[in-house]
């Protein structure tokens, strides 16, 4: 909120722990864009061969469970700036709060780059 171009609405998100918690039960749709780098030189990255990167948005903290929403891609070893996304719809009871996961099988250091957004809509109780 504090820079140009950024807002938000509402009392349902906390910058400080990055949680989306409901005020209401209901069907909310979440949508996150993460812009991620590699933070080391391409040349002393371990083989990304199998390597992989799943963005979650979970439910409670609850992201083996059937409560989240989830992407997966491949890290390629030939770029440093990527884009990975996930959309979709999940119910929350009112107190509950969602965030935003990354799973990391790469073994190189990836930094969320700004530029990236979280986003949480009520759609109907």
């Amino acid at each position: 909120p504090e820079r140009e171009g950024m807002f938000h609405r509402g009392p349902g998100l906390n910058l400080t722990s990055g949680q989306y918690t409901a005020p209401l039960a209901g069907f909310y749709t979440f949508s996150t864009m993460l812009h991620i780098a590699h933070r080391e030189p391409r040349r002393k990255r371990q083989g990304c061969r199998g390597s992989r990167l799943r963005v979650l948005i979970c439910v409670q903290s609850c992201c083996q469970h059937n409560s989240h929403l989830e992407s997966v891609s491949r890290l390629e070893s030939s770029g440093d700036l990527f884009t990975i996304s996930v959309t979709g719809t999940l119910y929350l009871q009112a107190g509950q709060y969602a965030s935003v996961f990354v799973d990391n099988t790469a073994g190189s250091p990836l930094t969320v780059q700004s530029g990236s957004d979280f986003s949480a809509v009520l759609l109907g109780v």
